[in-house]
């Protein structure tokens, strides 16, 4: 079976893997594909089945290269990540991981109704976020996003936020033990 995955979701595995065995981050590569010398900003999702397991990153690079952020976001997704017990070196073969790197945010406004298969969505005050990745299960509609997103930032609709949409593109690391079947 062919397992070829993009270099992203490759590397975010290997860190995945790397914290869980080892219990500390994988040293970022010397010979890393050009496309992850680039300073992007990226979410790192882990999942076991459908069930997410972990999913942490940020809005705004906070590294050098996307490789140092996969790497980062990576090891906290899998250890760190507040909603969930660190991942287990028992299940490590059965997750999929993904990785989401991020467009700049751009201002959004009113409830227009837009795509949330194509943008994500990012609710901010000065101490408060709350964010959605673009082509979530279960979200179809532009004012489900704005509630959840609402609802994870802990803010009321009254409140008063800035609304800003991305776009992201996804990389998918299959489990390990299906891509061995």
């Amino acid at each position: 079976m062919d397992v070829s995955v993009h270099p992203s979701a490759r590397l975010a595995m290997d860190a995945v893997w790397h914290y869980v065995l080892h219990g500390k981050p994988l040293p970022c590569p010397p010979d890393i594909d050009c496309e992850l010398k680039k300073k992007r900003s990226a979410f790192v999702s882990i999942k076991h089945g459908e069930t997410l397991r972990g999913c942490i990153g940020s809005l705004h690079p906070t590294r050098d290269t996307l490789a140092e952020e996969i790497i980062h976001y990576a090891s906290h997704a899998a250890s760190s990540d507040p909603r969930f017990q660190p991942v287990r070196p028992e299940e490590l073969a059965a997750l999929t991981i993904s990785v989401d790197v991020l467009s700049p945010l751009q201002p959004a406004s009113g409830l227009e109704d837009w795509d949330t298969r194509r943008l994500g969505l990012a609710v901010l005050t000065k101490k408060k976020q709350g964010v959605l990745l673009p082509d979530l299960p279960g979200i179809s509609r532009s004012r489900d996003q704005l509630r959840l997103c609402l609802k994870k930032a802990g803010l009321r609709p009254h409140e008063p936020y800035e609304m800003f949409h991305f776009s992201s593109r996804r990389y998918r690391m299959p489990p390990l033990e299906t891509a061995l079947q």
